[in-house]
């Protein structure tokens, strides 16, 4: 296993946060550029906050690699890119950031609760949970993926990611998310899909020091909510369901999920939240 590098984008469309505001890293899931499935929750905050995110290797912006590597060493990798995206005269590397990370990116931020909470302030866990899918169907997977690319699973992940009716009403969304899947190398694909297959966070749930927000998709069917409910309760964490939404929630629902990160990491959000499509708390 090694850990890989991973490339950091920096989400510029918005107003400039001043010098003393807090980072928040953004985490991507499988088959999408975290640019893609971001940009329009980053558009959308209010807080004043520097907003930056990572890409797997050989998604989006970050070079590909046919090393295994695990969820651990994500993990791990994404702490070594902030330090070094942080790596100026005077500045404080290891201070803690806000984290938000959408299913893998998700399982990354049960990862950094379980190896370094003291650098996490508050973490927002989205269409995720203690274990994503089955170790034989992601192994399944990673062997048709890296033998015929990553072309083979566009029609699957259309029916998973978005929720019913979402690819009529928003082309331009899905496309971007689908062409990035198409897009992304076949070998790292797959290497992300053995690091998802032998994650499994049940044995050892996230310590409940760190505020935890977890977010799903009504009809989320890769993490579906009850799954998601038991990581909010196994992390002492608050859940949303977000009604109208699949399993991409932050490209089917960039406002809600904006308005959820402003409330989390301003440590003001309510017992109970709703939003326009009707989500619960």
């Amino acid at each position: 296993m090694s850990v890989p590098v991973l490339t950091l984008v920096e989400f510029a469309d918005r107003p400039a946060p001043s010098a003393q505001a807090p980072l928040l890293v953004l985490g991507p899931s499988l088959g999408t550029s975290v640019t893609s499935l971001w940009s329009g929750v980053a558009r959308r905050l209010g807080a004043d906050v520097r907003v930056l995110g990572w890409d797997l290797p050989g998604h989006g912006a970050s070079a590909p690699t046919d090393e295994p590597f695990t969820v651990a060493e994500l993990a791990r990798a994404v702490l070594t890119a902030v330090d070094r995206h942080r790596a100026a005269p005077g500045a404080e590397i290891e201070r803690p950031f806000f984290y938000a990370g959408c299913s893998i990116g998700g399982c990354v931020g049960q990862q950094l609760l379980l190896d370094a909470p003291e650098r996490v302030r508050a973490a927002a866990l989205v269409g995720t949970a203690a274990r994503v899918g089955e170790p034989g169907a992601w192994a399944q997977r990673a062997e048709l993926v890296a033998a015929a690319g990553t072309p083979t699973q566009v029609v699957g992940s259309a029916q998973r990611w978005f929720a019913p009716g979402f690819i009529e009403r928003d082309a331009a969304t899905t496309t971007a998310l689908l062409h990035d899947l198409q897009g992304a190398d076949r070998f790292s694909y797959a290497r992300a899909c053995e690091a998802l297959a032998a994650f499994d966070a049940h044995a050892e749930p996230a310590p409940a020091d760190v505020p935890v927000l977890a977010v799903v998709g009504a009809h989320d069917v890769a993490t579906p909510p009850e799954s998601v409910a038991r990581l909010a309760e196994a992390t002492g964490g608050r859940l949303v369901v977000v009604e109208g939404a699949g399993h991409l929630v932050p490209a089917e629902a960039p406002q809600d999920v904006a308005r959820l990160l402003d409330e989390h990491f301003g440590r003001q959000a309510p017992t109970t939240t709703t939003t326009p499509e009707g989500a619960r708390a």
